[in-house]
Formats: C-alpha cells, sequence, structure tokens
C-alpha cells in the first residue's frame, strides 16, 4: 500500500485511533456521543440515555455490537477527520471486531469505510486475535474485559474457534452501575446527590479492587480497608467493602441477578472445547486484555479460579499461564499497530476494488 495505515480499536465505552507502527493511539474518544434529542428519540429512564436540555446520548456500541450504525458515522467521522486529521480516502483502515459480532455487521462496517469514507482499504480483525498480537503470540487463549462486554476466546494460528468462544455481558460500565447502587445503599443521602457517571467511574477505577477471598473478606469488617473520597462537586463519598463488591459480578454474575458464569468458568469452557491436543499450548498463554481487568488483584483471582475449575473438572494436569502485561488496557490497539505495519500483512487488505469487484461475499470468504 507504501503508506501508514490507520488503527482503529472501537469499543463499547471508548474508541482508539492511531497510525500502524506508533506505540500509543493518537486520539481516545468516548464512544457515546450527545445528540438532539428529536433526532434521537429514547425512552425516559432508558440506561445511559438521559435527556437534559433537549440532549440525548447515543451509543453507536452497546456489548461489543453495533446496534447505530448513524451514529457510528458520526464517531469515525470525529476520529479520522476531526481527531487523527487525515483524508479517509489516502489511508487504508484496520478496525476491530468483536468476537461474538455477528457477521452482518461486517458488511455494515466495510459499507460505511467503502463507500461512506471511501477508504482505499481495510482489515478487519477480532480483538481476541490483536490482543494475542500486542504480545507476540498468534496462538493462546484471550480473556478480554472491557467496558461493555467480557470475551474469553481461544486463538489457534492466528484463527478464531467461535464454536469455543463465549461471552459476559456483564463489564466495566455495568460495575460503575452497580457501584453507584452500593454506594446509595450505604448512604441513603447520596440519592439525593448528583452522582455524575464519569465520577463514578473514576472513583471506581481509582479505589476499587478484586478480593482474593470474596466471602471472607465480606465477613470480617477489619479486612474492608475503608477510604473517603472527593468526588469534586462537594460531595464525599465514603467505601468500605464497596471497593471489593464492586468488580465482583464479573466473577460472580449471579449478585446482579444474572444467571450465568462467571469469567473465569467461562475461560476454563472455552479451554475445554477446544481439541485435546491444542488444549495445553493455549493454556500456556492466558492473554488478558481490557480496562475491566486493570483492577489490583484482576489476575491473581482469575489465575487462582481458572487452575480451581481446571482441578475440579478433572483437568489438574492443565495449568493455564496468564499474561497481565501492563499495557493491557490498550493491548487490542497495540496488536493491530503491530500488526498492520507488518511487511508480511500487507496482502490481507481488502482494497475498495476488489469490494467493488465482489461485493460482501468477500468479507465472508476472508473474515469468516
Amino acid at each position: 500500500m507504501g503508506r501508514i495505515a490507520v488503527v482503529v480499536d472501537q469499543g463499547s465505552g471508548f474508541t482508539k485511533a492511531g497510525f500502524a507502527g506508533e506505540n500509543q493511539p493518537r486520539i481516545v474518544l468516548k464512544s457515546s456521543s450527545l445528540v438532539p434529542s428529536w433526532d434521537r428519540p429514547v425512552l425516559p429512564g432508558t440506561p445511559g440515555c438521559e435527556l437534559a436540555g433537549g440532549v440525548a446520548r447515543a451509543h453507536p456500541i452497546r456489548h461489543g455490537v453495533v446496534v447505530d450504525w448513524e451514529a457510528l458515522e458520526g464517531l469515525w467521522e470525529r476520529l479520522l477527520v476531526g481527531g487523527l486529521r487525515v483524508c479517509p480516502e489516502q489511508w487504508p483502515v484496520l478496525v476491530s471486531d468483536s468476537p461474538s459480532a455477528p457477521p452482518a455487521g461486517r458488511e455494515r462496517v466495510a459499507e460505511l469505510l467503502f463507500e461512506t469514507l471511501a477508504v482505499p482499504a481495510c482489515h478487519m480483525a477480532s480483538t481476541a486475535l490483536l490482543a494475542l498480537c500486542s504480545t507476540g503470540a498468534f496462538s493462546g487463549l484471550a480473556v478480554e474485559a472491557g467496558a461493555g462486554v467480557c470475551h474469553a476466546t481461544p486463538i489457534y494460528a492466528g484463527h478464531s474457534w467461535h464454536q469455543a468462544t463465549f461471552r459476559l455481558n456483564v463489564a466495566g460500565s455495568t460495575l460503575s452501575r452497580y457501584l453507584r447502587d452500593l454506594l446509595v445503599a450505604a448512604d441513603p443521602d447520596l440519592s439525593q446527590q448528583a452522582l455524575p457517571r464519569k465520577a463514578i467511574t473514576h472513583l471506581k477505577k481509582r479505589s476499587c479492587y478484586v478480593s482474593l477471598d470474596f466471602e471472607g473478606d465480606l465477613r470480617d469488617p477489619a479486612r474492608h480497608h475503608p477510604a473517603s473520597f472527593s468526588m469534586g462537586n462537594g460531595c464525599c463519598v465514603c467505601l468500605s467493602s464497596e471497593r471489593f463488591r464492586c468488580p465482583e459480578p464479573i466473577f460472580q454474575p449471579g449478585l446482579l441477578g444474572q444467571d450465568e458464569p462467571g469469567l473465569p468458568a467461562l475461560a476454563f469452557r472455552a479451554l475445554q472445547k477446544m481439541p485435546k491436543m491444542l488444549r495445553t499450548r493455549l493454556a500456556d498463554t492466558v492473554v488478558l486484555a481490557g480496562g475491566s481487568t486493570l483492577f489490583p488483584g484482576f489476575a491473581e483471582r482469575l489465575d487462582k479460579e481458572l487452575e480451581a475449575q481446571c482441578r475440579r473438572h478433572g483437568y489438574a494436569a492443565l495449568r493455564p499461564h496468564l499474561v497481565a502485561k501492563h499495557g493491557r488496557g490498550m493491548a487490542v490497539w497495540t496488536g493491530g499497530s503491530m500488526v498492520a505495519s507488518l511487511h508480511s500483512f500487507q496482502r490481507r487488505w481488502i482494497t475498495r476494488a476488489m469490494y467493488q469487484e465482489c461485493g460482501s461475499r468477500l468479507l465472508y470468504d476472508v473474515f469468516n
């Protein structure tokens, strides 16, 4: 292609964009945007779509799946033209794709890139594969926990095993709402005060951690490590057990009334569904990725519970090895930057001419 490519990791909470070969994205934007409420009619009370002064918040991506294509188009224009200040017609684009997103979504993304933005070439890669690539691996188990969704995805020789991929819709945004509920339950007076979503999210990142013995910590107040934090609006919030109760639904979704296994159990199931000859190799590289894996204690708890799952189900010889790099919150974008800059990757682009000749069928042939 003769040009550096643009790399975009589009997520439920934030979207990162930058240039292939660089270590960090140039821009990180909230995926949601404010639009006139008459342009996006929403029901009052819908989570994340507050109405105020004739304005509604549009979320193009929910739980890793695009639900508002008009809002996504606006996001891409803000990223490329307003953020990176590039002319889309001159730049190949590598974009991340959720492991559980429907294939039809790729058609719409290609349509947006080729027909609306007129990019010369594109490639779509699974977030799981890009997370592994950020560590230099092409085989392993990617365990992702972001703002909108968690995934456990086996990758072998660069290929995702969709039938062994599991998802959990409890993730960072859910935890932020849960923390607010916990704070109000502990201090009902807080319900009368403004607790902005941004302040709650900041409080979550700053103060919460994953317990290695949740039930034991819950029973013993001496292990709660209380702390007080200023919310910046004159409101002071005191946290005690809320600090470790907040991230717990990723491990125990039942705390939110959801009848599904936690992330460690899903990671084990992903390994279990793989052919026996591949399990050990994949278990040797269990890569953590996503902002919700950054809680202190997250990696240790996942490691502990994944090993326990292996022993409990008769796989004691399977010894998972976790890879939890410091920059794993940006792992998907970093992997995309590394991949798109490889000389060997350049033949993997779908060009606009190829798309115009073959249409959406080409997407199924290449990316499925």
